[in-house]
């Protein structure tokens, strides 16, 4: 499955090697990509540049406990409970996909319903699987690479590692 990883308050390379200890602990074969700097998307005026990365993980057993998991550590970390949307934050762990699996629940959408127009998720994750689909789309990611890259105000994402 894959876990997208975002930083941009604090200690932003601190915070993302914390979660990557964090993902090493659920599976210790975890995968890790380069670290990216990313201009804010859709994030309140003055938000910071985030460092971002992609994880990919073994696990077996609930999506939804594995959500919960990543919700508590994220407050553990710092995030607020109640901020605006896309407030910035130490470190944010998002659920990408987790296999060729489709779900749409009040709580947990894959794949991630962003994950194809968002390069800070995108260039990481064609580091980790050149060749991935998106589940449910057919879309392959040098596709949706593309696409995100042409889009009017598309963000800067440069590799720093």
């Amino acid at each position: 499955m894959g876990i997208g990883l975002g930083s941009n308050l604090g200690d932003r390379g601190e915070e993302l090697r914390q979660a990557f200890a964090l993902l090493q602990e659920i599976d210790p074969g975890a995968r890790f990509s380069s670290i990216y700097e990313s201009t804010p998307v859709d994030c309140p005026p003055g938000s910071g540049l985030f460092l971002n990365a992609v994880a990919l993980i073994r696990r077996e057993g609930s999506l939804l406990r594995l959500l919960d998991q990543f919700q508590a550590y994220e407050l553990e970390r710092g995030r607020a409970c109640v901020r605006p949307v896309n407030a910035p934050r130490p470190i944010d762990l998002d659920l990408l996909f987790a296999g060729d699996e489709v779900l749409s629940t009040p709580r947990l959408i894959l794949p991630h319903p962003r994950l194809h127009g968002r390069l800070f998720v995108l260039l990481p994750l064609a580091e980790l699987l050149p060749d991935f689909v998106l589940p449910g789309g057919g879309v392959g990611i040098q596709d949706l690479i593309r696409a995100a890259q042409s889009r009017p105000g598309a963000e800067s994402c440069r590799k720093i590692d």
